[in-house]
């Protein structure tokens, strides 16, 4: 079942059990997978591919997680709240994440593979990192993680 067939029978689901944050998530989510697949049709393609779809997933939960740290530093928990019930949901559709430990190795691996020793080599740990970790773990969590291990 591709993410667009699933997005359907949740937005059904939400919709008769009247449940009002899962239905505009979802609604959320299709609209984005929407505009991805008209902004491709001049290319000549008609579905969005895995990738394409895990892509959009992660930007969405991406400006779920700003928002709510937006939310938290002007004082509306409430606000941040919602994002956070939103975002619980979003995840839902996104792989497992790693844990720092997992985390931790790839990273260890991709510092050896690359043969980086200082701060200023992050460039290159970053980029095979991120590809390697990609919709597996937060960018935030992984540069942190590549900066205390570059850091002397």
């Amino acid at each position: 079942m591709s993410l667009r067939e699933r997005i359907d029978a949740e937005i059904k689901a939400a919709m008769k059990s009247k449940d009002k944050v899962r239905l505009e998530t979802v609604r959320g989510i299709k609209k984005f997978i929407l505009e991805k697949e008209v902004s491709l049709r001049p290319s000549g393609q008609e579905t969005l591919t895995e990738a394409q779809e895990l892509e959009i997933l992660m930007q969405i939960a991406k400006q779920r997680r700003d928002s709510i740290e937006q939310y938290r530093k002007g004082g509306r928990e409430d606000l941040a709240a919602q994002e956070e019930a939103e975002l619980a949901i979003v995840e839902e559709y996104l792989p497992p994440q790693m844990s720092d430990e997992e985390v931790s190795q790839v990273v260890d691996e991709v510092i050896a593979s690359v043969g980086a020793t200082s701060a200023k080599e992050m460039g290159k740990v970053m980029g095979k990192a991120m590809q390697q970790l990609k919709g597996k773990a937060d960018g935030n969590r992984i540069q942190d993680m590549v900066k205390a291990k570059l850091s002397p």
